[in-house]
This record gives C-alpha cells, structure tokens and sequence, in this order.
C-alpha cells in the first residue's frame, strides 16, 4: 500500500497540528516583543507587530476566523522579512530570514484552507 494512501488518513491531525505550531511560533514572538525582558515601545512598529502575532496567533491557534487572520499574518511576515530581512543580503540564508519566509508561506497555505477540521470555527458550524 503507498504510503501516501496510508498516511492521508491522518490529515485532518496532521492539519490541525501544523495550524497549531506554526501559530504558537508567531505567537511566541508577539508576547516577546509585548512582554519579554526588554518589550517593544508602545506604539512602535515591533509592538504593532507583536500585537498582530499575539491576536492572529492566538486566532489561529484555536482555530477561529482562520483565514482572515492567517492571510493579515502572512502579510505581516512579508513585511518583516523586506524590512528587516531583505536589506542585510540577498537570500534568506545570508540575512536571518528563514523563519519569515517560512512562516509567511505557511501562513499563506492556512489562509487558502481555513479552520480545519480541530478548531473552534467547525464547532461553530463553519467550514
């Protein structure tokens, strides 16, 4: 039997867990830049960015308005990376911005397929 058809049996977990990672990461770093040993100051670019990854990653994480928040995060990603990224060198390797990329297009791909099966909005009733 092919793994694949073996292994599809699980993708509504698998989903599930890959929403729930990638948005603990970004949340991870909005309480940082909100709360951590030296937080951001208040009204600056890096607070409005640690306010946007704690709410949509919060959001996601439970799997509420999904789309809307991953799609506002994916944006907030590409930003980060041509702002802080980009000018340090040409590939992401070179400039530290692996993360963000990544982050960016998996965000990119929740944004495409919603809530999933495990989250808040199918207990609501939505797809």
């Amino acid at each position: 039997m092919p793994a694949k058809k073996i292994l599809s049996q699980f993708d509504s977990v698998a989903y599930a867990a890959l929403r729930i990672v990638l948005a603990f990461l970004y949340w991870s770093h909005g309480v940082r830049w909100l709360f951590g040993p030296r937080p951001a100051p208040m009204l600056s670019m890096l607070w409005f960015a640690g306010v946007i990854e704690t709410i949509c990653g919060t959001l996601m994480g439970v799997g509420l308005w999904t789309s809307c928040a991953a799609f506002v995060a994916s944006g907030e990603m590409a930003v980060a990376y041509f702002r802080a990224h980009f000018p340090r060198g040409l590939m992401p390797i070179q400039n530290g911005g692996e993360i963000a990329v990544a982050l960016c297009f998996g965000f990119l791909y929740l944004a495409t397929h919603g809530s999933g099966t495990f989250s808040l909005d199918r207990l609501r009733g939505k797809k």
